[in-house]
């Protein structure tokens, strides 16, 4: 997948709340239906994420993007200013942004990159959460910070961070990342959403959540008591009812 880097500010910042209304699968489920791209692979994590503040719902923000390597010290020793120019990097970004990070020790963790303390520099600076491709510790001082944060594990011991790279395309959980890039979050991954896409897509995950809702959902709800039979018969003509509002919806697209 290739976005263009630093995203333009295509969505208000009402429209960004509206999106947080929805969880991560549902806005997928709009956005499958509006996409040039390949929805079956493209744009969201091919690798799993684990959410470890699930109870704070959805993030959405803006990728600032970083590169660490934990296990390499002479990065410390090559630019002493590196969290400096780092950070001034992050606060010149408008909010929300969420920060995306790529550890280049993985698959091995050499501590957590993340705890209570970047967790809070990083919401001073207008940061959401984190999606991080390593460890993180902390997870109950970062909640109280209103900061949330995805990762591959927890650790007990923090790693020796010193940023490598920053403001540059990342690879995370199998997807790359570019900086300015729009992406919603939640206990089960996170969505990339192309500029393209962005305008259209409250719309289309309104209509898809609905359509759900107003066919499949609620006979399945109401079929308590039903014969098999009456019961299958319901369920073949909600799935059709769903797949024919769809089609005169989306030009002739069905998602399922």
């Amino acid at each position: 997948m290739s976005i263009p880097s630093n995203s333009k500010r295509i969505l208000t910042h009402g429209q960004l709340i509206q999106l947080k209304r929805w969880n991560t699968p549902t806005v997928y489920n709009g956005w499958e239906q509006i996409t040039q791209r390949d929805s079956s692979r493209d744009c969201f994590n091919l690798e799993e994420t684990r959410d470890f503040m699930p109870q704070m719902g959805p993030m959405v923000g803006y990728a600032v993007t970083l590169m660490i390597e934990p296990s390499n010290g002479r990065h410390r020793e090559a630019n002493p200013n590196a969290f400096a120019e780092y950070f001034r990097y992050v606060a010149s970004i408008e909010a929300p942004k969420i920060a995306v990070v790529q550890d280049l020790d993985r698959p091995q963790t050499f501590g957590a990159g993340w705890g209570e303390v970047m967790a809070n520099l990083h919401k001073a600076m207008g940061c959401v959460g984190t999606i991080a491709d390593g460890a993180i510790r902390d997870v109950e001082w970062m909640t109280n910070a209103g900061f949330k944060a995805l990762a591959r594990r927890l650790c007990v011991g923090h790693a020796k961070v010193c940023p490598v790279r920053w403001n540059c395309p990342v690879n995370v959980f199998g997807r790359r990342i570019e900086p300015g890039n729009l992406i919603h979050a939640d206990q089960h991954g996170f969505l990339v959403i192309p500029e393209e896409d962005q305008t259209p897509l409250l719309d289309a995950l309104r209509f898809m959540d609905n359509n759900e809702c107003d066919t499949l959902i609620s006979t399945a709800r109401s079929g308590a008591g039903l014969s098999t039979e009456t019961l299958l018969e319901r369920i073949g003509k909600s799935l059709a009812d769903f797949r024919e509002a769809t089609r005169k919806r989306f030009s002739g697209r069905v998602g399922y």
